[in-house]
C-alpha cells in the first residue's frame, strides 16, 4: 500500500491519538492477532516525513497501523484497485473518488517499465528469457530496430491473467 499525501494523514492520526512512534508500534502488537506487531523502526520509516520515509509497506502493516490509530485503512493509505498474487509491487492503486493510476499511451524503455511496474530491469530479463524458453515472447515487448520496448498495457493485462490462472 501507498501512503496518502506522503504520510501527513498518518502523523496527523498519531498526533489526534496522542501516539508517537514507539507507542504506535507497541499498539499494533495489541491489535495484531498473531500478537507480534511491527517493529519500531518499520513503524518509524512508515510514519515519517524525512528522507528515510518509506512510501509503501505491506498490506498487513497498514491494516495493523489503521487498527492501532482506530482509523480505516482507506483514511491513511491507497488501496489497491488489483492485487497480483506474485508481487505487491506491480499494484496500480486508487483511493475512493480518485481515478486509477493513469496508464502511459506510448512504448517504453526496460528502465521506463522497471520503475513503473516497480520491478528491477533484471527481474523483466527473467521474464523475457523464461517465455523465450517456451517459445514465446513476453506479453508486450516489441523491437524497434534492435532496441526493446514494452506496451505497458499489454504487459499489466498479460500479468492479471496470470495472477488469476494462479
Amino acid at each position: 500500500m501507498r501512503r496518502l499525501d506522503k504520510g501527513a494523514p498518518l502523523r496527523a492520526a498519531m498526533t489526534a491519538a496522542g501516539l508517537d512512534i514507539p507507542r504506535l508500534a507497541a499498539k499494533t502488537k495489541d491489535v495484531d492477532p498473531a500478537g507480534e506487531g511491527l517493529s519500531r523502526s518499520l513503524v518509524g520509516f512508515i510514519a515519517g516525513g524525512g528522507k528515510t520515509a518509506r512510501e509503501e509497506c505491506s498490506d498487513r502493516a497498514a491494516e495493523l497501523i489503521a487498527a492501532a490509530l482506530g482509523k480505516e485503512v482507506d483514511d491513511l493509505f491507497l488501496t489497491p484497485v488489483f492485487t497480483l498474487s506474485e508481487s505487491t509491487s506491480t499494484r496500480r492503486t486508487q483511493t475512493g473518488d480518485r481515478s486509477a493510476t493513469e496508464l502511459p499511451a506510448r512504448l517504453m524503455d526496460q528502465a521506463e517499465l522497471s520503475t513503473f511496474l516497480r520491478k528491477s530491469r533484471s527481474w523483466i530479463d527473467k521474464q523475457i528469457q523464461e517465455a523465450r524458453k517456451r517459445g514465446e515472447i513476453w506479453p508486450g515487448l516489441i523491437y524497434v530496430g534492435s532496441s526493446r520496448r514494452f506496451d505497458p498495457h499489454a504487459v499489466l493485462d498479460a500479468m492479471r491473467k496470470q495472477s488469476t490462472a494462479a
